[in-house]
């Protein structure tokens, strides 16, 4: 239970239930919390509800209370996420780890049963799944058959698993992608403890740098080693500098014939010029209002390429709206939009810009259809210059091949060599 030196523990009603909560404007007569970026107040949040757990302390809370957009990060917190989300190759030794732990606890004379995930764990099994029969109707069926047969040891070891661990669940194979499982079903948003009555931000760490998928659902998060990631599961925090915040605003729309693929072309260029490695990247601006949640998906995915720790959008009706299009009970989605709202968290047209460390801005009217670049994503290529740009690059790459076809001791085409 935490401390709450500040005061911050109150309540908030939704579906005429009422959930413990801490708030967040409890810190703002001595701190300007309000104009924190979302992403540090959902850290806030964080560090209010964990005090006094061994790992945080007030001291702790004033550091991020009082953040300095433009201090180099050098104070340190420790984070304890809502959950952790793994996929199988990284995901099954975690849970190998915790049979041998009981096994162990049964030979010293305990009770294996009390060991257990702290904080809950959802194994995504997609990595090991191969595709050996393709272009008939069948295929789907037979391909999943195929897979329990393969590894029927494993599946009976996961399937014991979920049944003897708390806090832990297991998706079957053939569901889809973690990331796309994690946004589409298992991202809560608002996480509530039914056992405490306390609900506070769904936050996740996972084994796959890509879990920032999430971010585009307002879920901060971010990859993680499956060490880090079992340690998170057994309740230990993880600690981390103080991040900057890069704001990332956005306006206008889409023209017609733009893609998120070209949408996240230009945002990654765009960051990775800035340099924003370290860092949390926070979207906002009137732009959000016509970006669909896919889009923001897509954008938070490929945080790992422009090099930021996340890519993260805030709650706003557009999130609401996905909640309800991917089939999150009303209750849940009701959930979401009052918390957010009672804790400053929801953004719309009347949000006040929040302080950031730097600021980059785009009109999504500027977009236009791009390519990837040949070796990095960053180096985009407009379409409209694709034709001139591969005229110019051609010849090198035509001069290096020749080059490294010809045979040793052989002069180039055109040189005079020894008679």
């Amino acid at each position: 239970m935490s401390e709450n030196s500040f005061d911050a523990r109150g309540t908030l009603t939704s579906g005429g239930r009422s959930l413990e909560i801490f708030r967040l404007d409890a810190l703002q007569a001595e701190f300007d919390v309000a104009r924190l970026p979302f992403s540090l107040k959902i850290l806030l949040e964080n560090l209010l509800r964990t005090e006094g757990d061994g790992s945080v302390s007030a001291d702790d809370i004033r550091a991020l209370a009082r953040w300095d957009a433009n201090a180099e990060p050098s104070e340190e917190i420790a984070f304890t996420p809502a959950r952790v989300v793994m996929q199988d190759f990284t995901g099954v030794p975690a849970v190998v780890d915790l049979a041998a732990m009981r096994d162990a606890m049964a030979e010293l004379g305990g009770d294996p049963a009390k060991i257990n995930p702290l904080v809950p764990a959802e194994l995504v099994i997609d990595h090991s799944v191969q595709v050996d029969v393709f272009g008939t109707r069948e295929a789907f069926t037979l391909n999943a058959e195929r897979e329990f047969e393969r590894n029927q040891e494993r599946y009976a070891f996961l399937r014991w698993g979920q049944d003897a661990f708390t806090n832990f669940a297991v998706v079957p194979p053939d569901t889809g992608i973690v990331h796309q499982v994690n946004l589409e079903y298992l991202s809560r948003v608002v996480f509530v403890d039914d056992d405490r009555g306390l609900a506070y931000p769904d936050t996740i760490v996972g084994t796959d740098s890509h879990t920032t998928m999430v971010n585009g659902l307002g879920v901060l998060g971010w990859g993680v080693g499956g060490i880090e990631a079992e340690a998170a599961m057994l309740g230990q925090p993880l600690s981390m500098l103080i991040p900057q915040v890069i704001g990332f605003k956005l306006g206008g729309e889409l023209p017609e014939g733009a893609t998120a693929t070209d949408l996240v072309l230009t945002v990654t260029e765009m960051l990775r010029k800035r340099g924003v490695v370290s860092s949390f990247v926070e979207f906002y601006g009137d732009g959000l209002a016509n970006l669909p949640l896919a889009d923001r998906a897509t954008i938070g995915n490929m945080s790992p390429e422009f090099g930021s720790t996340c890519a993260i959008f805030p709650i706003d009706a557009e999130t609401l709206r996905y909640l309800v299009f991917s089939g999150r009970a009303q209750e849940q989605v009701d959930l979401v939009e009052a918390y957010a709202k009672e804790q400053g968290l929801w953004h719309d047209e009347h949000s006040e810009e929040p302080t950031f460390s730097d600021r980059v801005e785009l009109d999504l009217g500027d977009v236009e259809p791009s390519l990837a670049g040949p070796k990095r994503p960053q180096d985009r290529v407009a379409l409209s210059e694709a034709k001139t740009d591969f005229r110019e690059v051609l010849p090198g790459y035509v001069a290096k091949d020749a080059e490294a076809d010809r045979e040793p001791g052989v002069p180039p085409h055109g040189s005079k060599g020894d008679d």
